[in-house]
């Protein structure tokens, strides 16, 4: 995730909140520290967070979940880390015309995630499900209070039906971008009892919440354990199922469950505010469309190199004596020469191909060459079909790239030690083995062996 985009990466100023919103500065404490066991503090916090800084107004009943602002806007800016780096153009930009279509599983009162996301990108929109009463009359009256009933539908679902309804939703659109959903964490009143026991502290923040938002048979595992299963179903009519989790120990028990359902294409997020919350992400897709590192692998150390999934990036540095043109030359004589799809913008020094398979092995070179000069043709001429050929033009989505096994981007940069980095970026196919071997030869060719 790109922290820079992380307007709550440092922990809230609250006196300077409470300079703009009388009703919050009420509840600082002489050293402007809020007190956090105070609901109506709590409370006040996220509507004056949500106003300030997106231009949201909502009413938050008492007895409800009261969302904390930054770690909710922490899984969005995931969500759109993982969308616009697996888009059908493979910019790995931010589209300002793409449309986007979620499932918000369990809006609550507040139906934060709907609203946030939509004031942060104006192409997107949701259906927002809750099976609570007083959940669906707040979230719509949130929705209608921001003037955004025609963005986002609210949805009652029921406890014994899908979690993702698509009865509700293919009237709107045949397929969704993402799921997104922030399930219960205990799975008895016992456990949620006993958990609260067993801190050595005071929770850091009241809690609000109605058993309904908080306890689930089986408890968070089981939840998303159903909705891998719907998932399993409903394959690549959702593009992404996520999910964000309250406890590590879910983690490796849902990702280790993706594995046995034979899922190859996942992605960790790990959520941290300050010192005091943290939580985790898991996403996983049917498609073979793959995510930047920053999208799929967290930075941080708490989560095993096990549970990531292979790195989708692999980069390697060139001697000074060797210029920038001379990889460049290189990179596209080589593969010109492949029996593969290959797109060189000059302007960005950074090329898109795709691949039906080991083109750049031994035999299949051999092949080739050996086509090409049955033919009469010349052995480094690419071949028909688009295939092997230096454009700049804009990449528009065909045959090339969704009948490939492997889908990749390779960039050429200059380092401030005179050094030149070459960077390949796996964009599509399931198969790590394939990719991980098109990255050796690559730097095999570069380096001149």
């Amino acid at each position: 995730m790109d922290t820079a985009r992380n307007i709550y990466k440092n922990d809230v100023d609250f006196a300077a909140l409470g300079l703009q919103y009388p009703d919050f500065a009420k509840h600082l404490r002489q050293n402007n520290q809020l007190d956090f066991t105070n609901p109506d503090a709590v409370q006040q916090l996220t509507r004056c967070l949500l106003r300030r800084d997106f231009g949201l107004h909502v009413d938050l009943p008492d007895d409800r979940l009261c969302p904390p602002v930054p770690n909710r806007f922490n899984y969005i800016l995931w969500l759109q880390d993982l969308l616009d780096s697996t888009g059908e153009t493979y910019s790995d930009a931010y589209d300002r015309e793409r449309e986007v279509f979620g499932l918000d599983i369990g809006t609550g009162a507040s139906c934060v995630y709907p609203l946030l996301g939509c004031a942060l990108r104006p192409k997107w929109r949701f259906i927002a499900t809750d099976i609570d009463a007083k959940n669906l009359k707040y979230a719509r009256d949130n929705v209608k209070r921001n003037i955004l009933q025609d963005r986002i539908q609210i949805v009652e679902n029921t406890s014994s039906n899908g979690l993702i309804p698509f009865k509700d939703i293919d009237t709107l659109k045949p397929r969704l971008d993402f799921t997104m959903c922030n399930p219960p964490f205990y799975e008895s009143r016992e456990e949620l009892i006993s958990s609260a026991k067993a801190k050595q502290r005071p929770p850091f923040s009241a809690c609000t919440g109605a058993e309904v938002e908080m306890i689930t048979v089986g408890g968070e595992v089981e939840f998303v354990a159903r909705m891998i299963r719907e998932s399993i179903q409903l394959r690549d009519r959702v593009k992404w199922y996520t999910t964000m989790l309250g406890k590590f120990s879910s983690v490796a028990t849902l990702i280790n469950l993706l594995h046995e359902e034979g899922n190859r294409n996942w992605a960790v997020a790990e959520f941290v505010q300050g010192s005091k919350t943290r939580r985790w992400g898991i996403a996983w897709s049917w498609m073979d469309y793959r995510p930047t590192a920053d999208a799929a692998r967290p930075h941080g150390q708490s989560i095993p190199k096990n549970l990531l999934p292979f790195p989708p990036e692999f980069t390697f540095h060139c001697s000074p004596s060797n210029q920038i043109s001379s990889i460049i030359k290189t990179i596209n004589d080589t593969l010109t020469a492949l029996d593969v799809y290959w797109r060189w913008n000059t302007s960005t020094s950074t090329g898109l191909g795709f691949a039906m398979g080991n083109a750049w092995s031994r035999h299949a070179r051999r092949q080739k060459k050996k086509l090409a000069v049955e033919a009469g043709a010349d052995t480094n001429t690419s071949q028909s079909g688009g295939r092997g050929k230096l454009d700049n033009g804009d990449f528009v989505p065909g045959k090339q790239d969704k009948e490939a096994e492997l889908g990749f981007k390779v960039s050429v940069r200059g380092t401030m030690d005179g050094q030149s980095e070459v960077t390949v970026r796996w964009v599509k196919g399931f198969d790590a083995v394939v990719f991980e071997s098109f990255c050796g030869f690559l730097k095999r060719k570069v380096e001149g062996r």
